[in-house]
């Protein structure tokens, strides 16, 4: 786990409806619903501004976070966010409360490492990342911040997959747990450059170009 600790101050709210969360969103506000763990699903606001900060962390969406309700905390994640599709704005939250003796499913990203010394690539290869996260599960005590992939060996035309993952102790891709075989996916690949090879269509000269007889002046030439 990341030694970063996320905490957030939230406030128990009571109104409900669009009106109240357009309140609170003209307030600075971001309404946002805590549930699960067995307890029934609690109501709060947080503020905009301390929001937008903690999103800015790329482990805040992969991390156990702890949320200060009215000098109540609670461990939870992040599970769904809604975003103003016109303006910078964080419209709405979800977070999934969780318990220590219970594994969560959490998509966590992928960091590359090793590219300057992949054989592939010192050759003249590409190096395509196919996917960027993961989704793992795991103790919430064994939740990474993200799972580091090394690309240092692969060579020309070469393909890394999923079951390749150097993974922490405790943690299992999900994708791998219905079945390896067809689950299997690739994660990165070294393959040469795609060059795009423009085709210049040839144009026929007609007979109206430069030094060219019209289809005109031939038939007055075959009258003299």
């Amino acid at each position: 786990m990341s030694a970063i600790k996320f905490e957030l101050e939230a406030s128990v709210r009571e109104d409900l409806g669009k009106g109240a969360s357009r309140r609170l969103r003209h307030a600075n506000k971001v309404p946002a619903v805590v549930y699960g763990a067995g307890e029934a699903a609690s109501l709060i606001t947080l503020d905009h501004n301390k929001v937008i900060t903690a999103l800015s962390h790329e482990a805040f969406y992969s991390h156990i976070l702890t949320l200060k309700v009215d000098n109540k905390s609670e461990t939870v994640i992040l599970k769904d966010i809604q975003r103003n599709p016109a303006k910078p704005r964080i419209q709405h939250i979800d977070f999934l409360r969780i318990r220590a003796d219970q594994k969560l499913q959490m998509h966590v990203p992928l960091h590359f490492k090793g590219e300057d010394a992949a054989p592939g690539l010192k050759e003249g290869g590409v190096l395509s990342h196919i996917i960027s996260d993961v989704e793992v599960s795991c103790l919430p005590a064994d939740l990474p911040e993200f799972i580091e992939v090394d690309v240092s060996n692969l060579v020309m035309n070469d393909t890394l997959h999923l079951s390749q993952l150097t993974l922490p102790n405790g943690v299992e891709l999900v994708a791998l747990s219905h079945g390896e075989e067809s689950n299997d996916l690739p994660v990165v690949s070294v393959h040469k450059p795609r060059v795009i090879v423009e085709e210049i269509l040839e144009t026929e000269e007609t007979e109206t170009a430069v030094g060219s007889p019209t289809a005109e002046s031939k038939s007055d030439n075959s009258k003299e």
